[in-house]
Protein backbone atom coordinates (compact mmCIF):
# COMPACT_ATOMS: atom_id res chain seq x y z
CA UNK A 1 0.00 0.00 0.00
CA UNK A 2 2.76 2.19 0.50
CA UNK A 3 4.16 2.09 -2.80
CA UNK A 4 0.85 2.58 -4.52
CA UNK A 5 0.50 5.98 -1.75
CA UNK A 6 4.26 7.00 -3.09
CA UNK A 7 2.97 6.18 -6.58
CA UNK A 8 -0.27 8.18 -6.24
CA UNK A 9 2.14 11.40 -4.67
CA UNK A 10 5.40 11.08 -7.13
CA UNK A 11 3.17 10.53 -10.34
CA UNK A 12 -0.47 10.65 -10.41
CA UNK A 13 -0.88 13.95 -8.25
CA UNK A 14 1.54 15.79 -10.36
CA UNK A 15 0.75 14.83 -13.96
CA UNK A 16 -3.55 15.28 -12.41
CA UNK A 17 -2.66 18.84 -10.86
CA UNK A 18 -1.11 20.06 -13.95
CA UNK A 19 -4.10 19.06 -16.35
CA UNK A 20 -6.53 20.37 -13.85
CA UNK A 21 -4.58 23.87 -13.88
CA UNK A 22 -4.26 23.91 -17.67
CA UNK A 23 -5.97 26.89 -18.90
CA UNK A 24 -7.97 25.54 -21.58
CA UNK A 25 -9.38 22.72 -20.54
CA UNK A 26 -10.48 24.89 -17.66
CA UNK A 27 -11.94 27.09 -20.08
CA UNK A 28 -14.04 24.58 -21.77
CA UNK A 29 -15.15 22.67 -18.54
CA UNK A 30 -16.37 26.84 -17.14
CA UNK A 31 -17.71 27.33 -20.46
CA UNK A 32 -20.27 24.24 -20.24
CA UNK A 33 -20.75 24.93 -16.74
CA UNK A 34 -21.97 28.21 -18.20
CA UNK A 35 -24.90 26.99 -19.71
CA UNK A 36 -25.83 24.23 -17.31
CA UNK A 37 -28.82 26.72 -15.88
CA UNK A 38 -30.32 26.89 -18.98
CA UNK A 39 -30.19 22.90 -19.99
CA UNK A 40 -31.60 22.15 -16.91
CA UNK A 41 -34.42 25.03 -16.97
CA UNK A 42 -35.05 23.58 -20.15
CA UNK A 43 -35.01 20.12 -18.94
CA UNK A 44 -37.49 21.03 -16.32
CA UNK A 45 -40.07 21.48 -19.45
CA UNK A 46 -39.15 19.07 -21.36
CA UNK A 47 -40.08 16.69 -18.00
CA UNK A 48 -43.60 18.60 -17.76
CA UNK A 49 -44.39 17.97 -21.84
CA UNK A 50 -43.27 14.20 -21.73
CA UNK A 51 -44.25 13.60 -17.68
CA UNK A 52 -44.79 9.45 -17.71
CA UNK A 53 -48.31 9.96 -16.62
CA UNK A 54 -50.71 8.04 -19.47
CA UNK A 55 -53.97 10.52 -19.03
CA UNK A 56 -51.16 13.72 -19.04
CA UNK A 57 -49.65 12.22 -22.54
CA UNK A 58 -53.03 11.42 -23.95
CA UNK A 59 -54.46 15.17 -23.18
CA UNK A 60 -51.01 16.58 -25.08
CA UNK A 61 -51.26 14.27 -27.81
CA UNK A 62 -55.32 15.77 -28.07
CA UNK A 63 -54.41 19.03 -27.85
CA UNK A 64 -50.64 19.46 -29.71
CA UNK A 65 -50.96 23.30 -29.74
CA UNK A 66 -50.39 22.73 -25.99
CA UNK A 67 -47.47 20.56 -25.83
CA UNK A 68 -45.73 22.65 -28.88
CA UNK A 69 -46.34 25.82 -26.13
CA UNK A 70 -44.42 23.67 -23.30
CA UNK A 71 -41.87 23.16 -25.43
CA UNK A 72 -40.98 26.63 -26.39
CA UNK A 73 -38.90 27.63 -22.86
CA UNK A 74 -37.19 23.87 -23.70
CA UNK A 75 -36.10 25.47 -27.46
CA UNK A 76 -35.16 28.93 -25.89
CA UNK A 77 -32.46 27.44 -23.32
CA UNK A 78 -32.02 23.59 -24.09
CA UNK A 79 -31.22 23.80 -27.66
CA UNK A 80 -28.99 26.70 -27.47
CA UNK A 81 -26.32 25.38 -25.24
CA UNK A 82 -23.57 25.02 -28.63
CA UNK A 83 -24.08 28.82 -28.81
CA UNK A 84 -23.97 29.60 -24.68
CA UNK A 85 -20.79 27.43 -24.83
CA UNK A 86 -18.79 28.81 -27.40
CA UNK A 87 -19.44 32.28 -25.81
CA UNK A 88 -18.71 31.49 -22.36
CA UNK A 89 -15.13 29.16 -23.04
CA UNK A 90 -13.93 32.61 -25.33
CA UNK A 91 -15.34 34.45 -22.32
CA UNK A 92 -13.05 32.47 -19.46
CA UNK A 93 -10.57 31.61 -21.72
CA UNK A 94 -10.42 35.30 -22.66
CA UNK A 95 -10.87 36.14 -18.35
CA UNK A 96 -7.82 33.36 -17.87
CA UNK A 97 -5.33 35.41 -19.67
CA UNK A 98 -6.94 38.71 -18.21
CA UNK A 99 -8.01 40.61 -21.28
CA UNK A 100 -11.35 41.82 -21.91
CA UNK A 101 -13.36 38.59 -21.27
CA UNK A 102 -16.92 40.12 -22.88
CA UNK A 103 -15.14 40.64 -26.01
CA UNK A 104 -13.30 37.19 -26.17
CA UNK A 105 -16.86 35.78 -25.65
CA UNK A 106 -18.31 38.26 -27.92
CA UNK A 107 -15.35 37.60 -31.08
CA UNK A 108 -14.99 33.07 -30.30
CA UNK A 109 -19.11 33.05 -30.86
CA UNK A 110 -18.78 35.71 -34.20
CA UNK A 111 -16.11 33.39 -35.43
CA UNK A 112 -18.19 30.54 -34.98
CA UNK A 113 -20.77 32.01 -37.09
CA UNK A 114 -18.28 32.74 -39.60
CA UNK A 115 -17.92 29.06 -40.31
CA UNK A 116 -21.07 27.69 -39.63
CA UNK A 117 -22.56 26.67 -43.17
CA UNK A 118 -25.60 28.62 -44.02
CA UNK A 119 -28.92 27.37 -45.64
CA UNK A 120 -30.65 29.23 -48.86
CA UNK A 121 -34.53 28.17 -49.21
CA UNK A 122 -37.48 30.91 -50.30
CA UNK A 123 -39.88 32.12 -48.43
CA UNK A 124 -42.71 33.13 -51.12
CA UNK A 125 -40.98 35.30 -53.68
CA UNK A 126 -38.04 35.74 -51.22
CA UNK A 127 -34.96 33.72 -51.27
CA UNK A 128 -33.77 33.97 -47.40
CA UNK A 129 -30.14 32.71 -45.88
CA UNK A 130 -30.59 30.77 -42.41
CA UNK A 131 -28.08 28.91 -40.17
CA UNK A 132 -29.66 25.49 -39.83
CA UNK A 133 -30.97 25.27 -35.58
CA UNK A 134 -29.06 22.06 -35.60
CA UNK A 135 -25.49 24.32 -35.08
CA UNK A 136 -27.02 25.74 -32.33
CA UNK A 137 -27.68 22.67 -29.80
CA UNK A 138 -25.10 20.08 -29.26
CA UNK A 139 -24.02 19.16 -32.91
CA UNK A 140 -22.40 22.34 -32.59
CA UNK A 141 -20.21 22.24 -29.36
CA UNK A 142 -17.29 20.80 -30.84
CA UNK A 143 -16.57 23.55 -33.57
CA UNK A 144 -17.62 26.06 -31.39
CA UNK A 145 -15.49 25.20 -28.52
CA UNK A 146 -12.19 24.74 -30.68
CA UNK A 147 -13.17 28.08 -32.39
CA UNK A 148 -13.47 29.63 -29.25
CA UNK A 149 -10.06 28.86 -28.29
CA UNK A 150 -8.71 29.65 -31.92
CA UNK A 151 -10.19 33.30 -31.96
CA UNK A 152 -9.16 34.04 -28.35
CA UNK A 153 -5.51 32.84 -28.69
CA UNK A 154 -5.27 35.55 -31.69
CA UNK A 155 -7.29 38.35 -30.39
CA UNK A 156 -5.22 38.16 -26.73
CA UNK A 157 -1.78 37.33 -28.73
CA UNK A 158 -2.78 40.39 -30.84
CA UNK A 159 -3.98 42.52 -27.57
CA UNK A 160 -0.88 41.59 -25.58
CA UNK A 161 1.61 43.03 -28.20
CA UNK A 162 -0.20 46.21 -27.91
CA UNK A 163 -1.63 46.22 -31.34
CA UNK A 164 -4.97 47.82 -30.50
CA UNK A 165 -6.54 51.22 -31.07
CA UNK A 166 -6.07 53.80 -27.49
CA UNK A 167 -8.58 56.25 -26.94
CA UNK A 168 -8.03 59.45 -24.87
CA UNK A 169 -8.75 59.05 -20.80
CA UNK A 170 -12.02 61.18 -21.22
CA UNK A 171 -13.71 58.69 -23.63
CA UNK A 172 -16.15 56.18 -21.74
CA UNK A 173 -14.56 53.06 -20.83
CA UNK A 174 -17.18 50.81 -22.43
CA UNK A 175 -16.23 52.50 -26.04
CA UNK A 176 -12.74 52.37 -25.27
CA UNK A 177 -13.12 49.12 -24.70
CA UNK A 178 -15.06 48.70 -28.04
CA UNK A 179 -12.04 50.37 -30.24
CA UNK A 180 -9.39 48.29 -28.27
CA UNK A 181 -11.20 44.86 -29.61
CA UNK A 182 -11.36 46.77 -32.83
CA UNK A 183 -8.26 45.32 -34.34
CA UNK A 184 -7.31 42.03 -32.06
CA UNK A 185 -11.28 40.95 -32.99
CA UNK A 186 -10.02 41.96 -37.27
CA UNK A 187 -7.49 39.72 -37.09
CA UNK A 188 -9.47 37.12 -35.38
CA UNK A 189 -12.51 37.17 -37.88
CA UNK A 190 -10.21 36.72 -40.39
CA UNK A 191 -8.33 33.64 -39.19
CA UNK A 192 -12.08 32.24 -38.84
CA UNK A 193 -12.93 33.45 -42.76
CA UNK A 194 -9.95 31.39 -43.83
CA UNK A 195 -10.48 28.63 -42.13
CA UNK A 196 -13.87 28.41 -43.56
CA UNK A 197 -12.41 29.39 -46.98
CA UNK A 198 -9.88 26.99 -46.69
CA UNK A 199 -12.11 24.16 -46.07
CA UNK A 200 -15.09 24.48 -48.43
CA UNK A 201 -12.23 24.80 -50.97
CA UNK A 202 -9.91 22.20 -50.20
CA UNK A 203 -10.83 18.55 -49.84
CA UNK A 204 -14.46 17.40 -49.85
CA UNK A 205 -15.20 17.45 -46.30
CA UNK A 206 -17.37 20.21 -46.79
CA UNK A 207 -17.48 22.73 -43.52
CA UNK A 208 -16.13 22.60 -40.27
CA UNK A 209 -18.56 20.85 -38.59
CA UNK A 210 -17.89 17.38 -41.17
CA UNK A 211 -14.44 17.82 -40.25
CA UNK A 212 -15.02 17.58 -36.43
CA UNK A 213 -17.46 14.68 -36.59
CA UNK A 214 -15.17 12.66 -38.65
CA UNK A 215 -12.54 13.40 -37.13
CA UNK A 216 -13.06 13.97 -33.41
CA UNK A 217 -16.95 13.23 -32.33
CA UNK A 218 -17.81 10.17 -34.09
CA UNK A 219 -14.66 8.30 -32.65
CA UNK A 220 -15.61 9.98 -28.85
CA UNK A 221 -18.91 8.96 -29.14
CA UNK A 222 -18.24 5.47 -29.92
CA UNK A 223 -15.44 5.12 -27.58
CA UNK A 224 -17.71 7.18 -24.32
CA UNK A 225 -21.24 5.22 -25.25
CA UNK A 226 -19.78 1.76 -24.67
CA UNK A 227 -19.72 -0.62 -21.85
CA UNK A 228 -15.68 0.17 -21.57
CA UNK A 229 -15.75 3.37 -22.28
CA UNK A 230 -18.09 3.57 -18.84
CA UNK A 231 -15.36 1.90 -16.99
CA UNK A 232 -12.30 3.57 -18.03
CA UNK A 233 -14.46 7.14 -17.56
CA UNK A 234 -15.88 5.92 -13.80
CA UNK A 235 -12.27 4.63 -12.96
CA UNK A 236 -9.88 7.69 -13.96
CA UNK A 237 -12.81 10.02 -12.22
CA UNK A 238 -12.43 8.10 -9.01
CA UNK A 239 -8.73 7.60 -8.82
CA UNK A 240 -8.34 11.42 -9.16
CA UNK A 241 -10.32 11.81 -6.62
CA UNK A 242 -8.40 9.60 -4.28
CA UNK A 243 -5.76 11.90 -4.96
CA UNK A 244 -7.60 15.00 -3.82
CA UNK A 245 -8.55 16.45 -7.08
CA UNK A 246 -11.58 16.89 -8.56
CA UNK A 247 -12.02 13.90 -10.76
CA UNK A 248 -15.24 14.67 -11.69
CA UNK A 249 -14.26 18.61 -12.96
CA UNK A 250 -11.22 17.22 -14.91
CA UNK A 251 -12.67 14.24 -16.81
CA UNK A 252 -16.06 16.47 -17.52
CA UNK A 253 -13.68 19.05 -18.78
CA UNK A 254 -13.09 16.35 -21.77
CA UNK A 255 -16.51 14.27 -21.70
CA UNK A 256 -18.98 16.53 -21.38
CA UNK A 257 -19.51 17.72 -24.70
CA UNK A 258 -19.72 14.27 -25.87
CA UNK A 259 -22.46 13.83 -22.89
CA UNK A 260 -24.22 16.53 -24.04
CA UNK A 261 -24.68 15.58 -28.06
CA UNK A 262 -25.43 11.84 -26.78
CA UNK A 263 -28.18 13.65 -24.28
CA UNK A 264 -29.51 15.53 -27.13
CA UNK A 265 -29.27 12.69 -29.61
CA UNK A 266 -31.43 11.04 -27.20
CA UNK A 267 -34.51 13.77 -26.68
CA UNK A 268 -34.44 14.11 -30.61
CA UNK A 269 -34.92 10.30 -30.59
CA UNK A 270 -37.22 10.11 -27.90
CA UNK A 271 -39.85 12.95 -29.48
CA UNK A 272 -39.70 11.24 -32.53
CA UNK A 273 -40.72 8.63 -31.30
CA UNK A 274 -37.23 6.13 -31.58
CA UNK A 275 -35.56 3.93 -29.79
CA UNK A 276 -32.65 6.09 -28.19
CA UNK A 277 -29.38 5.41 -29.54
CA UNK A 278 -27.22 6.24 -25.83
CA UNK A 279 -26.86 4.11 -23.11
CA UNK A 280 -24.40 5.93 -21.32
CA UNK A 281 -24.49 9.77 -21.22
CA UNK A 282 -24.03 12.57 -18.03
CA UNK A 283 -27.04 11.44 -16.66
CA UNK A 284 -25.99 7.88 -16.35
CA UNK A 285 -23.79 8.69 -13.35
CA UNK A 286 -27.34 9.98 -11.69
CA UNK A 287 -27.85 6.54 -11.76
CA UNK A 288 -24.72 5.30 -10.15
CA UNK A 289 -23.15 7.70 -8.43
CA UNK A 290 -25.59 7.73 -5.71
CA UNK A 291 -24.22 10.53 -2.56
CA UNK A 292 -22.10 11.94 -5.05
CA UNK A 293 -18.63 10.46 -6.41
CA UNK A 294 -17.66 6.73 -5.24
CA UNK A 295 -21.66 6.36 -4.81
CA UNK A 296 -20.45 6.83 -0.92
CA UNK A 297 -24.63 7.32 0.36
CA UNK A 298 -24.66 3.51 1.82
CA UNK A 299 -21.41 4.69 3.36
CA UNK A 300 -22.97 7.57 5.12
CA UNK A 301 -25.91 5.30 6.49
CA UNK A 302 -23.36 3.10 8.16
CA UNK A 303 -21.82 5.83 9.53
CA UNK A 304 -24.97 7.08 11.35
CA UNK A 305 -26.35 3.73 12.32
CA UNK A 306 -23.35 0.91 12.36
CA UNK A 307 -19.92 2.73 13.72
CA UNK A 308 -19.00 2.03 16.74
CA UNK A 309 -15.99 4.86 16.87
CA UNK A 310 -17.51 8.50 18.05
CA UNK A 311 -15.42 10.35 14.94
CA UNK A 312 -17.17 7.93 11.97
CA UNK A 313 -21.04 8.39 13.85
CA UNK A 314 -20.18 12.27 14.15
CA UNK A 315 -18.98 12.48 10.89
CA UNK A 316 -21.84 10.38 9.49
CA UNK A 317 -24.27 12.37 11.08
CA UNK A 318 -22.89 15.62 9.91
CA UNK A 319 -22.67 14.04 6.24
CA UNK A 320 -26.02 12.31 5.73
CA UNK A 321 -27.99 15.75 4.81
CA UNK A 322 -25.36 16.79 2.22
CA UNK A 323 -24.92 13.18 1.29
CA UNK A 324 -28.78 12.64 0.27
CA UNK A 325 -28.85 15.89 -1.91
CA UNK A 326 -25.04 14.27 -3.69
CA UNK A 327 -22.73 16.37 -1.85
CA UNK A 328 -19.74 13.81 -0.62
CA UNK A 329 -16.90 16.69 0.58
CA UNK A 330 -17.33 15.96 3.85
CA UNK A 331 -17.29 11.89 3.36
CA UNK A 332 -14.21 11.80 1.31
CA UNK A 333 -12.10 14.49 3.07
CA UNK A 334 -13.01 13.73 6.66
CA UNK A 335 -13.04 10.13 6.70
CA UNK A 336 -10.70 10.90 4.68
CA UNK A 337 -11.25 9.04 1.88
CA UNK A 338 -8.01 11.10 0.14
CA UNK A 339 -5.06 9.38 0.14
CA UNK A 340 -6.66 6.28 2.43
CA UNK A 341 -5.43 2.58 0.95
CA UNK A 342 -8.56 1.23 2.87
CA UNK A 343 -11.28 3.22 1.78
CA UNK A 344 -9.83 4.52 -1.58
CA UNK A 345 -10.72 0.26 -2.53
CA UNK A 346 -14.20 0.80 -2.06
CA UNK A 347 -14.29 3.92 -3.00
CA UNK A 348 -13.60 2.96 -6.80
CA UNK A 349 -14.75 -0.38 -6.92
CA UNK A 350 -18.57 0.26 -6.15
CA UNK A 351 -19.27 2.72 -8.72
CA UNK A 352 -17.43 0.92 -11.41
CA UNK A 353 -19.66 -2.25 -9.93
CA UNK A 354 -22.82 -0.44 -9.69
CA UNK A 355 -22.07 1.28 -13.45
CA UNK A 356 -21.28 -2.74 -14.80
CA UNK A 357 -24.62 -3.67 -13.24
CA UNK A 358 -26.53 -0.68 -14.51
CA UNK A 359 -25.40 -0.96 -18.02
CA UNK A 360 -26.07 -4.59 -18.36
CA UNK A 361 -29.49 -4.20 -17.11
CA UNK A 362 -30.11 -1.02 -19.37
CA UNK A 363 -28.41 -2.99 -22.24
CA UNK A 364 -31.10 -6.27 -21.94
CA UNK A 365 -34.16 -3.95 -21.30
CA UNK A 366 -34.38 -4.32 -17.72
CA UNK A 367 -33.81 -0.45 -17.23
CA UNK A 368 -34.99 2.27 -18.91
CA UNK A 369 -32.79 4.04 -20.72
CA UNK A 370 -31.28 7.45 -19.89
CA UNK A 371 -33.77 9.92 -21.96
CA UNK A 372 -31.49 13.70 -22.22
CA UNK A 373 -33.48 15.22 -19.19
CA UNK A 374 -30.65 16.78 -16.97
CA UNK A 375 -32.04 17.48 -13.71
CA UNK A 376 -29.91 19.34 -11.25
CA UNK A 377 -27.06 17.43 -9.92
CA UNK A 378 -28.57 17.78 -6.44
CA UNK A 379 -31.71 15.97 -7.18
CA UNK A 380 -31.52 13.08 -4.47
CA UNK A 381 -31.15 9.19 -5.80
CA UNK A 382 -34.88 7.77 -6.54
CA UNK A 383 -36.27 10.77 -7.74
CA UNK A 384 -33.27 11.54 -9.92
CA UNK A 385 -33.32 7.76 -11.19
CA UNK A 386 -37.22 8.15 -12.10
CA UNK A 387 -36.36 11.76 -14.01
CA UNK A 388 -33.40 10.46 -16.02
CA UNK A 389 -35.62 7.63 -17.50
CA UNK A 390 -38.56 8.78 -16.77
CA UNK A 391 -39.89 5.29 -16.00
CA UNK A 392 -39.78 3.48 -12.27
CA UNK A 393 -37.24 1.44 -13.24
CA UNK A 394 -34.28 3.66 -13.03
CA UNK A 395 -35.48 4.52 -9.35
CA UNK A 396 -35.72 0.80 -9.01
CA UNK A 397 -32.22 0.30 -10.03
CA UNK A 398 -30.67 2.76 -7.74
CA UNK A 399 -32.50 1.18 -4.95
CA UNK A 400 -30.31 -2.35 -6.42
CA UNK A 401 -26.99 0.14 -6.58
CA UNK A 402 -27.43 1.15 -3.28
CA UNK A 403 -27.66 -2.32 -1.83
CA UNK A 404 -24.48 -3.48 -4.00
CA UNK A 405 -22.34 0.02 -2.80
CA UNK A 406 -23.14 -1.04 0.92
CA UNK A 407 -21.96 -4.63 0.18
CA UNK A 408 -18.76 -3.44 -1.16
CA UNK A 409 -18.27 -0.78 1.66
CA UNK A 410 -19.38 -2.65 4.28
CA UNK A 411 -15.78 -4.96 4.75
CA UNK A 412 -13.75 -1.79 4.61
CA UNK A 413 -15.90 0.09 6.90
CA UNK A 414 -15.89 -2.15 9.26
CA UNK A 415 -11.88 -2.16 8.92
CA UNK A 416 -11.63 1.58 9.40
CA UNK A 417 -14.50 2.02 12.14
CA UNK A 418 -12.20 -0.54 14.52
CA UNK A 419 -9.40 1.47 13.39
CA UNK A 420 -10.68 4.88 14.70
CA UNK A 421 -12.32 3.06 17.81
CA UNK A 422 -8.70 1.88 18.92
CA UNK A 423 -7.43 5.39 18.68
CA UNK A 424 -10.24 6.69 20.68
CA UNK A 425 -10.04 4.04 23.50
CA UNK A 426 -6.28 5.09 23.27
CA UNK A 427 -7.16 8.54 23.86
CA UNK A 428 -9.46 7.58 26.72
CA UNK A 429 -6.75 5.67 28.87
CA UNK A 430 -3.91 8.10 28.09
CA UNK A 431 -5.88 11.10 29.36
CA UNK A 432 -7.01 8.34 32.35
CA UNK A 433 -3.39 8.01 33.22
CA UNK A 434 -3.00 11.86 32.99
CA UNK A 435 -5.84 12.26 35.63
CA UNK A 436 -4.51 9.58 37.61
CA UNK A 437 -0.55 11.13 37.60
CA UNK A 438 -2.20 15.08 38.61
CA UNK A 439 -3.86 12.86 41.73
CA UNK A 440 -1.21 11.45 43.44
Amino acid sequence: MSNFNQFLETKVMPFAGKLAAQRHLGALRDGIILAMPLIIIGSLFLIIANFPVQAWLDYLTAHPKLKDSLLYPFRGTFELMGLIATFGVGYRLAESYKVDALAGGTIALASYFIVTPFTMFTVGETTVAAYPTVFFKSNGLFVGMIIAIVAVEIYRLIVQKGIVIKLPDGVPPAVGRSFAALVPGFFAVMAAWGIRLLVENVGSFGSVHNIMQILLEDPLKQVGTSLIGMIIVTLLIHLLWTTGLHGAAIVGSVMNPVWLIMAQENVDAAAAGKDMPHIYTDQFNDLILIGGSGATLPLVFMMVWLAKSQQMKQLGRLSIGPGIFNINEPITFGTPIVMNPIMMAPFILAPVSVGIVTYLATDLGLVAQVNGIVPPWTTPPILSGFLVTGHWTGAAIQVVNIAIAFAIYYPFFRIWDKQKLAEERGTETTGSDIKKAANI
